[in-house]
């Protein structure tokens, strides 16, 4: 049997050999074959474009002496729970929006992920595609695929399978590499705890009643149209759900904004709201349209308080220093900034909430004296005559 270095040398030239999953006798064979696997490499393909929510289209599996493309549209995808218990570890490239998909298609998702774009932020690479890594790690060039392939469509074409066999073809092997090189770092369970964050965060849709914030310049409205704004946004947003349609075929933005601005009272008032067109009058959906506004008026938003504005305004400017510092962190000790800190967690670290990333885990280890040294006044930063910056005791205390 050749290595699977081998295997992947001649998948650069041919495609990768594949089976196709089409019917539920061959999808329970095909699981019972991986019950025996501890690693399953795992892609999905899906589209969102024309629904609320994610519409599954392809599962792409890799182990280590195969591949399989399982059609979700002819057999049940949520019997690939099978392989979700804690005995397999399920490689990922990338892997938020497919644990997103997972969880609308089957309820739920694997127990053990391990992603190899964040397994490669703790190694000096910065948001990685799958290609960019493949290419870097093996030297091997991944086929290109049309960014515009409907997925959903039946047939699908030799090549347009083949390029979905590539998504799992080389996982398995830049685990083994990546793996390899944390170890000798003593990373490896850093990069499994911040898998586990992935794997645990909160997917699907958000809270209805707080889509008006995703809204422009709603800090500029009086309260009572940002009531109204309000008030739209959830109906809009719970109606888009109900018909697994997108909200904006519902509404419009602009028509969101020209009826919050308008506060109309009735459908010929509404009608001569900006954005608003025939579809929007007609039948129950003016009416509806209507009670919302109501409910809005009646329900005026103060000025809303964003994230961060609740920290005291002494303290804002630790935001600035302390982003300086983790980007200077992360660059000395190669892991990507956007692993190490998101601007949350420095909100979180200054609101002192007890869930702040930075004050547990790895992120505390490698970075939280530091911090605390700064925000305590016991240290301060400055230039080191490099490009970079440098940690100095203070001369006396803040």
């Amino acid at each position: 049997m050749r290595s699977l270095r081998e295997v992947n040398l001649v998948s650069d030239e041919l495609p990768a050999p594949f089976e196709w999953i089409d019917n539920n006798h061959d999808l329970g064979l095909l699981l019972d074959r991986l019950q025996s696997q501890d690693r399953i490499a795992l892609d999905t393909e899906f589209h969102r474009e024309k629904t609320y929510f994610p519409r599954l289209a392809l599962i792409q599996l890799g182990w280590l002496d195969g591949i399989a493309i399982v059609d979700p549209l002819a057999c049940d995808a949520s019997k690939l729970r099978r392989i979700f218990g804690p005995q397999h570890l399920i490689i990922l490239h990338a892997a938020q929006q497919d644990l997103d998909v997972m969880t609308h298609a089957m309820g739920t998702v694997p127990e053990r992920i391990f992603d190899t774009q964040i397994a490669a932020g703790f190694l000096g690479y910065s948001t990685p595609s799958l290609a960019s890594l493949v290419n870097s790690e093996l030297k091997l060039v991944l086929p290109k695929g049309d960014r515009l392939t409907d997925w959903l469509r039946r047939p699908l074409t030799d090549g347009q399978k083949s390029y979905a066999a590539s998504d799992v073809e080389h996982l398995l092997e830049i685990h083994e590499l990546l793996t390899s090189k944390l170890e000798e770092r003593q990373r490896l369970s850093w990069a499994s705890d911040a898998c586990e964050e992935l794997r645990q965060r909160k997917v699907g849709p958000g809270n209805p009643a707080d889509a008006w914030q995703k809204q422009k310049d709603v800090r500029a409205l009086k309260p009572r149209t940002r009531g109204v704004l309000a008030a739209l946004a959830e109906w809009r947003e719970r109606r888009a759900m109900a018909s697994d349609i997108p909200p904006r075929q519902v509404l419009p933005d602009l028509a969101l904004q020209g009826i919050s601005q308008r506060e109309p009272a009735n459908l010929a008032d509404l009608a001569q709201a900006r954005g608003v067109d025939d579809r929007h009058t007609r039948g129950s959906i003016g009416q509806e349209i209507l009670a919302a506004v109501a409910r809005g008026k009646e329900n005026p938003i103060e000025n809303s308080v964003t994230e961060g504005e609740d920290v005291e305004r002494h303290l804002r400017p630790a935001i600035t220093l302390i982003s300086a510092w983790i980007s200077e962190v992360a660059r000395l000790e190669n892991v990507d900034t956007a692993l190490l800190a998101t601007r949350h967690d420095i909100v979180a670290l200054l609101r002192k909430d007890a869930d702040a990333r930075l004050r547990v885990g790895w992120r505390h280890d490698l970075i939280g004296d530091q911090l605390d040294d700064l925000l305590q006044g016991r240290a301060g930063l400055s230039f080191d005559g490099k490009g970079g910056l440098k940690m100095i005791a203070a001369s006396s205390p803040i």
